[in-house]
């Protein structure tokens, strides 16, 4: 048995440019060791944990360790999707921290009831952000221990 740690990955669910580019500074900042992964819409989200389209490379496109998903995107939403995760037996396991812009109550409680493993709004500075990706890194990536995403099934 190989006493290496495996690289843990994030699947950062985001349509807007900025945010998507300024949540990947902070990753970079905080030195997660993570590989993060990058899907537009809750459509390319449940291709990539199916393994359809262009996420079929089933050893290029793991699943993930932590989703990191936004509320408001085309296509699919965020509520959709977590939807969909958390009803199939395969899925419904990988943590699902809501990132959102929303600070809406019923979303909060929406997400709660739907499985959410947490539900932060962005903060609205970069040092912000820092910190907060600092402390979900923290917390879901070297605290708790997370299931094997090869023993999903």
């Amino acid at each position: 048995m190989s006493s290496t740690p495996k690289i843990k990955s994030i699947l950062l669910v985001e349509d807007d440019p900025d945010d998507i580019y300024l949540i990947g500074e902070a990753i970079d900042e905080c030195q997660l060791e993570a590989k993060v992964f990058i899907v537009q819409d809750g459509e390319e989200l449940m291709d990539f944990l199916n393994h359809r389209g262009e996420f079929t490379e089933v050893d290029n496109y793991p699943f993930p360790n932590l989703i990191l998903l936004d509320l408001n995107m085309p296509r699919k939403d965020g509520r959709e999707a977590l939807r969909e995760i958390k009803e199939d037996l395969t899925l419904r396991s990988i943590p699902v921290v809501i990132l959102t812009t929303s600070t809406s109550g019923e979303d909060l409680e929406n997400m709660y009831a739907l499985g959410a493993s947490g539900f932060v709004t962005k903060p609205t500075s970069f040092s912000g952000l820092r910190e907060t990706i600092d402390k979900i890194g923290s917390y879901w990536l070297s605290t708790v221990q997370l299931r094997d995403e090869n023993k999903l099934d």
